[in-house]
């Protein structure tokens, strides 16, 4: 027997493509823009929404009986601030320098539209089960954007790749730069990351035509 059934299976596979969270339903665009100058910090805070969306989608629906429905929000407030916490104090204790840098982006993750949006619609509403799938599908899709823009803006603004050379050593001009390719410098600021998104949603609804909207 099948470890998922196909429809718990579409709800990771869903937010992977036609249904993601950035590209489709338009969510989370501030953090693809402001940390993905780097595809490490890009990595780093995918596997943290991963994090806080999986266990937190768990926790609310595990306590979703007894929530007051007026302080609903506040509730789902509480769970992800506290994960958020516990993510904050992993980095810093084993990456304190990239923490550094994602700083007060971790932070943000707790008005990420994703994570709020999936609480209130998806685990208000089902069991733990179908909420840690929900979550996990979500978080992934979310992360595939942001390595994907993190890949490009990194490989193209500062020749690396995890900071390391992959395309030669633009001093000594080895690589690449010997033939005279010099990096982009549009390509490590926030816009760049909202041309990569675009190119990224235009690719997807050239390869799926249902999925644009009807003017």
């Amino acid at each position: 027997m099948a470890l998922l059934s196909k429809k718990d299976a579409n709800l990771i596979k869903d937010p992977l493509a036609d249904n993601n969270p950035i590209t489709i339903q338009v969510l989370g665009i501030c953090s693809a823009l402001a940390i993905t100058a780097e595809l490490k910090a890009s990595v780093v805070m995918a596997i943290s929404v991963l994090f806080v969306l999986g266990v937190g989608n768990v926790v609310i629906s595990l306590i979703r009986n007894i929530i007051p429905a007026k302080i609903r929000i506040i509730v789902q407030l509480v769970v992800v601030a506290a994960l958020v916490i516990i993510v904050d104090q992993v980095l810093k204790a084993f990456a304190y320098e990239l923490s550094k840098t994602l700083s007060v982006f971790v932070g943000l993750i707790i008005t990420n539209c994703i994570i709020m949006g999936r609480f209130e619609a998806f685990a208000l509403g089902n069991g733990p089960w179908k909420a840690f799938l929900d979550g996990i599908g979500n978080a992934l899709g979310y992360g595939i954007i942001l390595v994907i823009v993190g890949f490009f803006r990194e490989l193209l603004g500062s020749g690396t790749l995890f900071g390391m050379k992959v395309l030669g050593d633009p001093v000594a001009k080895t690589g690449l730069y010997s033939i005279g390719y010099e990096n982009n410098g549009f390509m490590i600021i926030p816009p760049a990351a909202l041309i990569v998104v675009g190119i990224i949603i235009w690719v997807q609804r050239s390869k799926n035509r249902a999925l644009i909207e009807e003017a």
